[in-house]
């Protein structure tokens, strides 16, 4: 197909001129629309960072990712000085609230469990942990608590949106069930998708959002 060839092009370029990716080591596919990667990476930033380039270029659908993390041998880490540091890094972070998240470590993948109040401190935990050397993967398993109630949440979801630039609430439905949110519709990005959800999340008393929001190849042609 001729769009993946120009996709496959496309992710190459952009993963080259990401200063936070060893392009050479990538290799990239393309299946109609579905973007996969596949080599190793010297670290999980890196991982991410080849991800997230793959997801900003235009028409990809979803990103898989079979990259795998081969740690340089005088940098590795044993399980307890990474334990040590996700809990030091942890513990300074301002926005990760003390004593809520609970670590493991097993082969340089990190498990985070506990409960927080919002999204954003699920978030920064994982943000401040993934830069750190000897890390292999991250199993985000904390849960969102939140303090208050979400009776408006329909409301303030839908305003976010509608104040979005970027977004055509037009193609997307807010639907909420008590504190969880499903959002169901269209758009014409990953990181469109990426926004909605975001916005989703940023309201209050919401503790779940499965985001099942299409990217829609036909949308994106008519509208360029």
């Amino acid at each position: 197909m001729i769009q993946d060839i120009q996709i496959r092009q496309d992710v190459e370029l952009e993963l080259l001129y990401d200063a936070g990716v060893n392009a050479a080591t990538i290799g990239v596919a393309v299946n109609d629309g579905v973007v996969t990667l596949t080599g190793t990476v010297s670290s999980y930033a890196e991982k991410m960072a080849a991800v997230h380039a793959a997801e900003r270029v235009q028409f990809v659908r979803a990103v898989a990712c079979e990259l795998n993390v081969d740690l340089p041998g005088p940098e590795e880490w044993t399980d307890a000085d990474l334990a040590r540091a996700v809990a030091n890094v942890l513990a300074w972070n301002s926005s990760v609230p003390l004593g809520r998240i609970r670590v493991e470590v097993e082969n340089g993948w990190i498990t985070l469990e506990g409960t927080v109040d919002w999204q954003y401190q699920k978030s920064a935990a994982v943000a401040a942990v993934t830069f750190l050397r000897g890390v292999r993967g991250i199993n985000d398993l904390v849960n969102v608590n939140p303090l208050v109630s979400a009776e408006n949440t329909k409301e303030q979801i839908e305003a976010g949106l509608r104040r979005c630039a970027t977004i055509d609430v037009r193609n997307l439905l807010v639907e909420v069930h008590d504190d969880k949110v499903v959002l169901t519709g269209s758009v014409h990005s990953i990181p469109e998708r990426d926004e909605v959800e975001r916005i989703a999340w940023s309201a209050p008393g919401v503790s779940d959002v499965a985001n099942h929001v299409a990217i829609t190849e036909e949308s994106v042609i008519k509208d360029s």
